[in-house]
């Protein structure tokens, strides 16, 4: 193992990733017999196969699944240290590896483009994706940071609340429930409604919210864009019920009207998180601090108001 290289590793790694030598050979800007050539150099280091493939699919054996653990924290390592040293020169390079559930790209852009100004040196690499996938990426410990609504309880995370996140239902201005008041939970009883897909926490909030109550909607289209969902209500497929934070074009012009209904809005917070025990580099903990900083400039429309401020049930 002493006689491996970091350029050795660097490719399996890429291999490893990719579970593809041609894919691995074209992120590296490198021929694929030097890819090969690199990982059978390795493997003759270690004194065992890395890979073994099955058909065309490459799968990693036991000893490749530990090098692939070993090089992610090793190149981690590496650039906290890179991030140290031009901390210590006086500048803020390095690279920020974030990733956010949808709802987030609302308002996350704008924080990052303030960042970028400060520190245009630095290089970000922003996932945007549902819960579900949010999560499996935490577990992997693929990014820095994770911003969404709802931390999972079964992961060890130190978790920061910056944001109201208020999940509220919405309608076309000329739904009959629009120009209504005080309106009951029980109205929604067999309404058409318009759900998030699953895995989303927005859908998992609403879920709860209806079963807690005894609620059954019908539920006509199921979607994954919160925009394909604002249209399809200003179409007149039914209601929803989405994050505040999505709306505001609409809602200014009038498009959209929220519904004055018992129980909702939805009490959220946005959270960002980081594996407990996961040492944040220079640049994560300078973006971490501004986006505590900044959010607090963040408002949502005036006809969103009042929220208690409390995490999603």
């Amino acid at each position: 193992m002493i006689q491996a290289t970091l350029h050795q590793l660097h490719v399996f790694e890429t291999v490893a990733r990719h579970g593809s030598f041609t894919r691995a050979a074209e992120e590296l800007s490198i021929a694929q017999p030097t890819v090969s050539t690199q990982i059978k150099q390795l493997t003759k280091s270690i004194g065992l196969p890395l890979f073994e493939q099955i058909g065309k699919q490459l799968y990693l054996t036991d000893v490749g699944r530990e090098l692939l653990t070993t090089c992610q924290t090793l190149f981690e390592s590496l650039e906290n240290f890179e991030m140290t040293v031009a901390d210590l020169q006086g500048k803020k390079r390095g690279k920020l590896r974030l990733a956010t559930v949808t709802t987030a790209k609302y308002f996350v852009p704008r924080l990052l483009g303030s960042f970028c100004k400060q520190y245009p040196d630095v290089e970000i690499s922003l996932q945007v994706t549902n819960h579900q996938k949010l999560v499996r990426r935490m577990l992997a410990n693929q990014d820095d940071l994770y911003i969404l609504s709802r931390p999972p309880e079964d992961v060890k995370l130190v978790s920061q609340p910056f944001l109201d996140n208020p999940l509220v239902a919405i309608a076309a201005s000329n739904h009959p429930l629009a120009q209504r008041q005080h309106v009951p939970l029980k109205a929604l009883q067999g309404e058409s409604f318009i759900m998030r897909e699953p895995g989303s926490g927005t859908r998992n909030a609403v879920k709860q919210l209806f079963d807690r109550n005894g609620i059954s909607v019908n539920v006509r289209l199921e979607l994954g864009s919160n925009e394909a969902i604002k249209q399809s209500v200003l179409g007149g497929l039914g209601i929803s019920v989405l994050s505040a934070h999505c709306l505001l074009p609409e809602l200014t012009m009038g498009e959209l009207v929220v519904l004055d209904v018992a129980e909702l809005p939805i009490p959220c917070r946005w959270y960002v998180v980081h594996l407990s025990g996961k040492q944040l580099s220079v640049v994560a903990q300078s973006f971490l601090q501004h986006l505590l900083t900044e959010s607090q400039k963040i408002s949502i429309s005036n006809s969103i108001s009042g929220m208690p401020e409390s995490s999603c049930a």
